[in-house]
């Protein structure tokens, strides 16, 4: 790809990721918007987008889209991406009478996706509702891989990481009373991003769940039919670059990072109807071993459910999103559910 290239494109690729994912979710869609609660409900406290204080550098909410009792958008004009960009936020039961600061979690979506996939093909809102925490859920773009671009090395837009922890973060922290324990999760892609974000240092927990953990050991696997040079250049000329952007190269930087990764072997399992396996999932699970094993080697601890038998699709992520969900809510002091027994290395 060149620097001047869309960056909502190849959607030819795209779209067919998309259905490897979205053809075997069918029940998890379809019983998750029957449990959401009607879209006419009102929320208890209604919220201004100009009340809410902008970011240092100006980034701002310009409107709210109510979803439900519990569920909105905002919408955000972003310097760091040249853009608006959408997100979604869950608030805990009781935001609009305690004034207190909540613990939040990220959602993070995967490729070919958005910000809307999380409470249409889960049960988040019902889930969150038995916790005081606050779900974010940003947009990341069809492929934008919860990265600052390199373009050919002028940055610039898109900038997603500065749009989520730093833009983002300070809306939440001023217009939402989100407090400084967080935890993020998010699958596919979005376990790239989990994993990538937690270390910063600004997140308690993290989850990746079927994620792309190890980019580098595959350079020409899903990566590549999605740009070859506008994300983190070329995999050889800026292997620098590369090695910044791949979470398994900074596992030190996780020791004081609660850990959760998963993953299924790419074999058809108890939630497909195909009896082909998935490669996409065969590609993430092998980087997902390799992330695990460079924490093991730096004597990082972290909880794993390579579950076997399961493909690269919503059902699966629902099941780890409940069994790392109890973790993720105790790292960040919420209230919680009883734990699901995995491995801990």
């Amino acid at each position: 790809m060149t620097t001047g290239t869309p960056r909502r494109r190849r959607r030819g690729i795209i779209a067919g990721l998309a259905s490897l994912a979205l053809a075997s979710s069918f029940t998890a869609l379809t019983s998750a918007a029957a449990a959401q609660p009607s879209a006419a409900a009102q929320i208890a406290s209604p919220i201004e987008a100009a009340s809410i204080p902008a970011a240092d550098d100006s980034a701002h909410v310009t409107a709210i889209t109510p979803i439900d009792a519990r569920t909105m958008d905002l919408t955000i004009a972003s310097p760091a991406m040249g853009a608006s960009e959408p997100v979604r936020v869950v608030l805990p039961p009781d935001w609009g009478t305690d004034m207190g600061r909540w613990p939040v979690l990220y959602l993070l979506h995967g490729c070919c996706d958005s910000y809307v996939s999380w409470t249409r093909s889960t049960d988040i809102e019902q889930l969150g509702a038995g916790s005081d925490v606050l779900v974010v859920m940003p947009e990341a773009g069809g492929d934008g891989f919860y990265s600052n671009w390199w373009n050919g090395g002028t940055g610039g837009s898109p900038a997603w990481e500065t749009f989520h922890l730093v833009e983002l973060r300070q809306i939440l922290d001023r217009g939402f009373r989100a407090s400084s324990r967080m935890a993020v999760a998010g699958l596919s892609m979005g376990g790239y991003g989990a994993m990538k974000y937690a270390e910063t240092g600004l997140f308690r927990a993290a989850a990746s769940y079927s994620g792309v953990l190890d980019p580098l050991s595959n350079p020409g696997g899903v990566l590549a039919s999605l740009y070859p040079n506008a994300l983190w250049g070329n995999p050889v000329a800026q292997r620098d670059v590369w090695e910044a952007n791949d979470p398994t190269y900074s596992v030190d930087r996780l020791h004081s990072v609660k850990l959760f990764v998963a993953s299924g072997n790419g074999q058809p399992g108890p939630f497909d109807t195909s009896s082909q396996p998935n490669a996409i999932e065969v590609e993430v699970d092998a980087e997902s071993h390799n992330f695990v094993a460079a924490l093991d080697a730096a004597h990082v601890p972290v909880t794993t459910d390579f579950y076997g038998a399961g493909t690269h699709s919503w059902p699966y992520w629902q099941q780890e999103l409940h069994r790392s969900f109890p973790m993720l809510m105790r790292a960040i002091g919420a209230r919680t559910v009883t734990d699901h027994p995995a491995g801990t290395h």
